[in-house]
């Protein structure tokens, strides 16, 4: 099946603002949202230029005002015509070692990447549910398959909360006209990733994005991307002791 209308929350910049390329040069028309809304103008620009045949709707959403996203999706679905697939993207990476009086930051990190997701989702569903069709597609992180220590604890966590909800999703949807997709990246090259370090498992944008891309237009219920050297540390994470973990976070 074709998604040909494709909603990508946190469109303005990142993985968000390539996947919206990737899809648009495949021809897929595209409602943009994201806090900043002349980022997202020159974003469609840019993509209209490039690929005039298709549609692209954009509207600002600071997913953490929980009460405007169903209307901002419902704006977007009637400016298309329907939502084949929505993208629940938006997501950051404060984070502190929890009790050191840097509370703020991890509140932040639970909110946006599980509650604000998670009203993301209530939208996309209801959408979904009453046109009885539909893609949902959580990005989560490979931070969500083992609990990680010191600044990363918080971000982890609302990660592994987000993989977990994608994981009932798919169970309650199975065998209906609605899919879910939990993608979990690893290290892609953004401004989060270059934060984190690891430089030598960072992929580029363009290639990360496109495993991503790829992994979205299959519709698994679960994909680790991209799969080198991902898919082999999701098997090993989990197993490895925390004195291990505790020295490579």
């Amino acid at each position: 099946m074709t998604r040909s209308r494709i909603l990508i929350t946190g469109a303005s910049a990142g993985l968000g603002a390539q996947m919206a390329r990737d899809f648009a040069s495949m021809g897929r028309d595209l409602a943009l949202c994201a806090r900043r809304l002349d980022a997202l103008t020159e974003l469609r620009a840019e993509l209209i230029a490039k690929h005039p045949g298709i549609e692209v709707a954009v509207r600002a959403l600071d997913v953490d005002d929980h009460a405007a996203v169903p209307g901002v999706f419902g704006e977007l679905r009637d400016e298309l015509g329907g939502i084949d697939r929505v993208i629940v993207n938006a997501g950051i990476g404060k984070g502190a070692r929890i009790g050191t009086g840097r509370a703020e930051a991890n509140l932040a990190t639970a909110t946006t990447n599980f509650v604000s997701a998670l009203a993301q989702v209530e939208a996309a569903m209801q959408i979904f549910r009453e046109q009885n069709a539909g893609h949902l597609v959580l990005i989560s992180s490979m931070s969500a398959v083992r609990g990680l220590p010191g600044k990363k604890a918080a971000y982890s966590a609302s990660k592994a909360g987000l993989a977990t909800l994608g994981e009932a999703l798919s169970v309650e949807t199975a065998r209906t006209p609605i899919a879910v997709t939990t993608l979990l990246p690893g290290f892609i090259a953004t401004d989060m990733a270059a934060r984190a370090g690891d430089a030598k498992l960072v992929a580029p944008l363009d290639k990360g994005v496109a495993s991503m891309v790829r992994a979205i237009e299959k519709e698994r219920d679960r994909a680790c991307v991209p799969a080198w050297p991902w898919r082999l540390l999701d098997i090993v994470l989990p197993r490895l002791p925390g004195a291990v973990i505790a020295r490579i976070s």
